[in-house]
């Protein structure tokens, strides 16, 4: 069972394909624009033969239980009729096959949508590798697909409770798990104490790996740390962050049950997972 939305490949990327793709028969195509997919009722993807596929940038997906998946990339969005629908939206309410196919389709689309120019010579780049790489006609350089690493942490303290935070633009209530992008040159676990110490003023010393994420919006990998401070006197930063507060297990059923606290919905970000897998439960608060 999936433990929150995107969680493990679910199909062969089958990359010896990518270059002769649009050559093999029975090919399904997934069609999209933007984050947003073509669906049926279900909820479901739409999948049509490549025959019948708009015109679009051709993206390779792989092989699935034998059968085999590309996408299109249509110009602006998805047409009506083929009911386009967000992922964000979608994530928690596909089937994990299918979600696999999706994200790794939306990603390669926002990145190919992102990058049309050579970023050595600034000359428009060709489409190769069924999606997977640009290469530049001018210089030669070849481009490919950029992951941005993102540290997400629950950090506790010797108390065993957990630091939870708000963003100044969420509402009153609504609280999460810490997070920030990994800087160059630097490891995850000090990117997890330096955006703890940066946010709340807390000071972390053990790091433990919790598991992983791809989050395409547009092109974060979050991967997911518990801490353990060392000194939590918390100091907002007032930018990023505008409250945090430590809170006990019963405290966070509590003020969840009593709707004075909101946090992100089970089963779709790795920031709820971090959390449940402290609380030793499911989270019953709603985020909304």
């Amino acid at each position: 069972m999936s433990r929150f939305a995107f969680d493990g490949a679910r199909h062969d990327r089958a990359a010896l394909h990518r270059a002769d793709s649009r050559e093999l028969d029975d090919v399904r195509v997934m069609v999209l624009g933007g984050e947003h997919v073509a669906t049926v009722d279900g909820p479901a993807l739409a999948w049509v033969p490549a025959s019948e596929a708009p015109e679009g940038e051709w993206i390779w997906l792989g092989e699935q239980h034998g059968r085999r998946h590309a996408a299109v990339v249509v110009d602006g969005r998805v047409p009506a009729e083929l009911t386009p629908t967000s992922i964000r939206v979608l994530a928690p309410q596909l089937a994990p096959d299918e979600l696999s196919l999706a994200v790794h389709a939306v990603a390669i689309a926002r990145w190919l949508g992102a990058t049309p120019f050579c970023p050595r010579c600034g000359a428009r780049t060709q489409v190769q590798q069924a999606g997977h790489l640009r290469h530049c006609p001018e210089c030669g350089a070849s481009h490919f697909p950029r992951t941005d690493p993102a540290v997400i942490m629950l950090i506790t303290d010797d108390q065993d409770r957990a630091l939870l935070a708000r963003n100044p633009a969420w509402p009153e209530g609504r609280f999460s798990t810490l997070a920030g992008f990994v800087e160059p040159g630097e490891s995850l676990e000090d990117a997890v104490r330096r955006e703890v110490r940066e946010e709340v003023g807390v000071t972390v010393g053990d790091v433990t790996y919790g598991a992983s994420q791809p989050w395409p919006f547009p092109a974060s990998l979050m991967l997911g740390f518990f801490g353990t401070a060392t000194e939590t006197t918390i100091e907002v930063d007032h930018d990023e962050i505008a409250e945090a507060a430590w809170v006990t297990r019963d405290e966070l059923i509590r003020y969840g049950e009593a709707g004075t606290l909101l946090l992100p919905p089970s089963g779709v970000s790795i920031s709820s997972w971090l959390i449940e897998s402290w609380l030793g439960k499911d989270l019953t608060a709603s985020w909304f």
